[in-house]
């Protein structure tokens, strides 16, 4: 089961975020060959962390809740709250594997939230090169669509949010995003 977990960094954390970075880096190597994208987000500067975000593949809920529970950030209170959703992985890939690279271009994570009926199922057509990971988020049991989370490149913020279908959600985020990990 695939799911989207972002963590929200707590106003003024980042001395506690900086102080834990090792042990965050130690337990997300656990993980390895689960994660299928992660990387931080980052304030308007572009330089300031907000978040960290992490699609990862696990066997169920259970092990989700304490993949993003166990982080030794959330433990410590860097984190103000902890989005976790199932996901499906529309683009069949990880970001490791996205044509783009790890740098070149903006990036960012766009989140469109909703109920009922499903938006954007499918990848958009053109868009598929500039997608790093693109998918549904569902309600714990996979059945009901709660909204859409994309890594994407793009040149701006709203070329980032016009990925998502207009007038389908009910808000729409866009946070500066970069490739994480060691690799």
């Amino acid at each position: 089961m695939e799911f989207f977990c972002c963590h929200r960094d707590r106003p003024r954390s980042l001395p506690l975020r900086e102080e834990l970075g090792e042990a965050h880096w130690a337990y997300m190597d656990r993980y390895e060959a689960e994660l299928i994208a992660r990387g931080p987000t980052f304030a308007d500067d572009g330089e300031t962390p907000t978040g960290s975000v992490h699609i990862v593949d696990l066997p169920d809920v259970a092990a989700a809740r304490a993949f993003a529970f166990d982080e030794p950030n959330y433990q410590a209170g860097v984190y103000r709250d902890v989005l976790l959703r199932r996901w499906r992985n529309l683009l069949g890939r990880t970001m490791w594997e996205f044509p783009g690279g790890r740098t070149g271009g903006a990036r960012y994570l766009v989140l469109g939230f909703g109920a009922g009926a499903g938006a954007d199922l499918e990848v958009p057509s053109g868009l598929r090169d500039d997608l790093i990971a693109y998918g549904p988020l569902l309600s714990d049991d996979g059945d009901a669509w709660v909204g859409t989370a994309a890594l994407v490149r793009a040149p701006d913020p709203e070329a980032a949010r016009a990925v998502l279908t207009p007038g389908r959600y009910e808000g729409i985020e866009v946070h500066a995003w970069e490739f994480g990990g060691r690799r």
